[in-house]
This record gives structure tokens, C-alpha cells and sequence, in this order.
């Protein structure tokens, strides 16, 4: 049984940070778990403590009966390469301090390997002293995500991270994956044995009432694309942004492109756009008010730069708009425009090409309320198998309790 079992959950990232982790951390709970969570102090995504926050060196808080332990985290690295790997090597050293210290009591250890697979170092601290169970529940790919974010890839550096993922993934029990393309990537590191799960980022619980009042876009009637999320280079709105301003007038008066969300690339963009009155800059919403602009669309855009790593990854956005019951633009390749293409949710373009992208968006434009509709009810078929939310969760909490030694 669940009752008086310990789970401690290693992430980078937690409460109020918005993560899938967060809603694993309340089912435990509510199944009867003791749930503890090592992370650091919340900074993500601007790279500035959260208020009412404090960045001490290690601080302890509460969510809903979950105890948390924070480590002291590096800020500013939104702006800074150097600070972004300080802030990773960090968590690592001071983590797995900690994780010494606490990493006894535990019954089951849970990594969210949510980017940097140093920030799953304190879990194998404890795998390798303690003996615990331990499992990965991976959303980014080493080493293969490290040169795709600009590092060259050199003799050493290869050797270096080779040694390291593999020695990492040696040292655990259990491992989830987000995409099924992961599993191809990461089968030279594992040991043998040990099997691969697919826990794909489930739809976020959204509030899409009938009766409810969608944010007013536009004065006009348009035809409404809109991106939602972190602001970056990767995620391909450079050429989002001259594919939509290569449209032609007629095209441009009756359609407008929304662009949702903070980030380091924001400004550039900002230029890029050249004042484009029909580009709209909407800034970081609440979370409790995305569903409005959602309800407000007729597309939703998913993008990612044309790397190979990133054929392979799934944003959460993905689901999050398959819950919106929306169709979706995927400028992508790989799994997430396979997903779409598969499922008939939308309009899929290569993204690296800005021709293509400006012919999505005209193909979306001219798309008539029936073919939107039957996008709609493939969405709702979706979102009640492969990405139901408590049939992924059941299936890794099986996994982690039943992982053995």
C-alpha cells in the first residue's frame, strides 16, 4: 500500500513554477504518499527569484503537504550562457549535498530530468549511497540537446558527456520518456535490462466552458493564430514571423498572429516584426487566463527550430492545446508533426522553410468551419486515451513502486 511510503522528487523546477511535476507531486499525495521535493528556489523563466521567495543558500517550504527543500539558485542566466551552466552546476553540487544528508528516509526516488541531466545527479547520489529505487522521467535528451543549444562538438566534449550520461543512466532502476523518439537516442546509454516507458506530457486541465467570455483579440473578424510560451531562439519564431509578413494584404487584413509569453528572444522579435500591425506582442499571461485567449483562436501554433534533437521532443505545449480543443499550426518536424499529421489535428510546415510556413498559413486562412470542426473532435478522441492525465501518472507510479534493485 501507498500509506507511509516516502517519495522524494528531484527537479529542477517546481511549485510556483508551472511543470507537469507539480500535478504528479499532488496525485502521489493524494494516493496516500509522504512527497518531498528537492529543488531550487523559483526563478524560471525570467531568471529572477519569484516574489515572496527568498534565495538562501537552503530553505525549506510547504505546497498542500508537500515539503520542499531549496537550494540556493544562480539568477540572470536568462541573459548568459555562463550563468545558464553555473545554474546547473549549482543544483548538481549542492543538490547532492543535500541529497546525502536526506536521501536515507526515502523509500522511492523520482528525477524530473526536465533539461539539464545534471540536474538528476542528486537522485543518483542517493541510488548509489542508499540503494533506493530510482527512476527518470526524461523531457530533453543528453547529449544530443547540448549541441543542439550551441555547444561544439568536440573529441573531448564528446567523450566527457558520453561518459557522463551513461554513468547516469547505469545508476537507475526505471526510466519514462516524454517522446517516443527518445528511446532511440538513449538506448546506447543505458544499462541492459532496463526497459523504456512512454509518459508523454499529458493536457493540462483547462477550463474551455461554453458560457465562457473569450478575450477580444481583435476588433474585427479575423482568422486568429496564436503562440504561447517561452520566448527563445529555438523556438522558431523568427521564421514564424517573415513567413506571416511575406502574406499577401488580403491575407494579413483578415488574419492576425498572437504571440504569448516572455523570453530571451523577445525584443529581437519585437524588431522583426516592424510594428506589423497585424503581430501582437500580448506579453506573459496568467496561467488561470490562458483558456480565454485559447477559446479566442482558431489556430494554435507549435514551433521548434529544424534541429535534429528537437525532431525527438514533444513541447507540452502540444497537449496543452490539444486540450484547448483547437486546431493546431505544428511548424515542426518529427514526433509532434507526426502526432498532428497521424491524428488529423491540423496544418503541419517545415520549419525551416519560410515558403512553406507562408503557405500553412494561407492553407489555415482559407480553411473552411467544417474542416476546423473535424479537427476539433479529433483533438477531444486524443486527449481522452494517449494523453489522459490519470492514466499516465497511474502508469509511472506502477513503474516507480514496482522498479526493483
Amino acid at each position: 500500500m501507498a500509506k507511509n511510503k516516502k517519495i522524494l522528487i528531484v527537479t529542477e523546477c517546481f511549485y510556483p513554477e508551472e511543470f507537469k511535476i507539480n500535478d504528479v507531486a499532488l496525485s502521489w499525495k493524494d494516493k496516500g504518499y509522504d512527497v518531498d521535493v528537492l529543488t531550487l528556489a523559483p526563478t524560471y523563466p525570467l531568471g529572477k527569484v519569484f516574489p515572496g521567495y527568498k534565495n538562501g543558500f537552503f530553505r525549506k517550504d510547504e505546497y498542500q503537504g508537500i515539503n520542499i527543500f531549496r537550494i540556493h539558485a544562480v539568477t540572470g542566466y536568462r541573459d548568459s550562457a555562463i550563468k545558464k551552466v553555473l545554474k546547473y552546476i549549482n543544483f548538481a553540487i549542492f543538490g547532492s549535498i543535500t541529497a546525502i544528508f536526506i536521501g536515507r528516509r526515502y523509500d522511492y526516488v523520482f528525477g524530473f530530468n526536465l533539461g539539464s541531466l545534471t540536474d538528476m545527479l542528486p537522485a543518483v547520489v542517493i541510488r548509489k549511497l542508499y540503494k533506493k529505487p530510482t527512476m527518470f522521467w526524461v523531457q530533453d535528451v543528453w547529449p544530443d540537446s547540448v549541441y543542439a543549444y550551441g555547444f561544439k562538438k568536440t573529441k573531448i566534449l564528446s567523450t566527457l558527456l558520453d561518459t557522463f550520461v551513461k554513468f547516469m543512466h547505469h545508476n537507475i532502476t526505471a526510466i519514462a520518456i516524454s517522446s517516443k523518439g527518445f528511446e532511440s537516442k538513449l538506448e546506447p546509454y543505458i544499462k541492459k535490462g532496463l526497459r523504456f516507458s512512454y509518459a508523454p506530457n499529458w493536457a493540462d486541465d483547462l477550463d474551455m466552458d461554453m458560457d465562457m467570455d473569450p478575450i477580444i483579440l481583435s476588433t474585427t473578424q479575423k482568422v486568429h493564430f496564436t503562440f504561447a510560451g517561452n520566448i527563445g531562439k529555438v523556438q522558431n519564431l523568427e521564421n514564424i514571423i517573415n513567413a506571416f509578413c511575406l502574406l499577401a494584404s488580403a491575407y494579413q487584413e483578415k488574419s492576425q498572429l498572437n504571440i504569448i509569453g516572455d523570453g530571451s528572444n523577445l525584443i529581437n522579435l519585437k524588431k522583426l516584426s516592424n510594428n506589423n500591425l497585424s503581430i501582437i506582442f500580448h506579453g506573459k499571461q496568467m496561467r488561470e487566463d490562458m483558456a480565454k485567449f485559447y477559446k479566442a483562436s482558431d489556430f494554435l501554433i507549435v514551433s521548434l527550430i529544424d534541429e535534429p534533437i528537437f525532431s525527438v521532443t514533444v513541447p507540452a505545449k502540444t497537449q496543452t492545446y490539444i486540450a484547448a480543443k483547437k486546431p493546431i499550426l505544428a511548424i515542426i518536424n518529427g514526433d509532434v508533426a507526426d502526432i498532428v499529421h497521424d491524428n488529423s489535428l491540423g496544418v503541419c510546415a517545415d520549419p525551416s522553410n519560410i515558403k512553406l510556413i507562408k503557405e500553412a498559413f494561407e492553407k489555415c486562412i482559407d480553411m473552411s468551419e467544417n474542416e476546423k470542426s473535424k479537427f476539433i473532435i479529433n483533438n477531444t478522441k486524443l486527449l481522452e486515451t494517449t494523453f489522459n492525465k490519470d492514466s499516465i501518472i497511474n502508469k509511472m507510479t506502477s513503474q516507480l513502486v514496482g522498479c526493483n534493485d
